[in-house]
């Protein structure tokens, strides 16, 4: 396994918890969209616990960029990435991941599931060949949508926002179950990506295959 040393050249909260790191790209480090890599942290009690993250950006950019979840209540890898800060430096393995794009259909996003999406729709939206996809995206709050306003400027009307906690008047939480899918998707034999919790992508990937889905037109990361 090969190991890059890479130093952090911007690092932003652009959520209260999701933080967006921009390092530098090693030479000849490619990536196709949707896939991902470990990450580690470059000091002695770090750079032995490698975590995975996928690339936001996109494969042509002189950068790598990653927006990784931070889970400030536990003592962990990513309590300690909400610290990092421009100029500390990153560790890099190889690149790995099964999510990627077979051609148009449904996006199906749990909270951070999104970040492999979002190179994917950067790669189609600059090609204009975003056309006949649809992201369903579902969070446990308004505040929790990672680029919102990116993801409504490119899909604008195929980008539909789920929330299951919302504390607002007159709200209805709203879960991606088989009752929603059958009431919004009426094409099962099309390509379906799913990403966010293990539980999440057991659930929705089973529902999309009784429902008529192809298990090879089914696209999500194998553990």
């Amino acid at each position: 396994m090969e190991n890059h040393t890479v130093r952090v050249l911007d690092a932003q909260f652009i959520t209260h918890d999701v933080k967006c790191f921009k390092v530098e790209k090693p030479e000849g480090y490619n990536f196709i969209p949707g896939q991902a890599t470990e990450v580690s942290i470059n000091t002695t009690e770090w750079n032995d616990k490698p975590r995975p993250f996928t690339f936001t950006n996109l494969k042509e950019e002189n950068y790598l960029e990653f927006m990784i979840k931070i889970y400030k209540e536990h003592n962990g890898v990513t309590n300690m990435l909400g610290r990092i800060n421009k100029g500390d430096e990153l560790i890099l393995h190889d690149v790995w991941g099964a999510i990627q794009y077979k051609g148009p259909g449904v996006f199906i996003a749990g909270g951070a599931g999104i970040t492999p999406f979002i190179s994917i729709f950067r790669d189609l939206f600059i090609k204009k060949q975003l056309a006949g996809n649809k992201l369903i995206y579902s969070n446990k709050t308004s505040e929790d949508v990672i680029m919102n306003e990116e993801l409504e400027g490119m899909l604008k009307d195929n980008f539909i926002k789920l929330f299951t906690r919302e504390k607002i008047m007159g709200f209805t939480g709203k879960r991606i179950d088989r009752k929603y899918l059958i009431e919004n998707i009426t094409d099962f034999s099309q390509h379906f990506y799913i990403c966010g919790s293990k539980e999440f992508v057991k659930s929705i990937s089973g529902y999309l295959i009784d429902l008529g889905a192809k298990t090879d037109e089914v696209v999500f990361e194998k553990s």
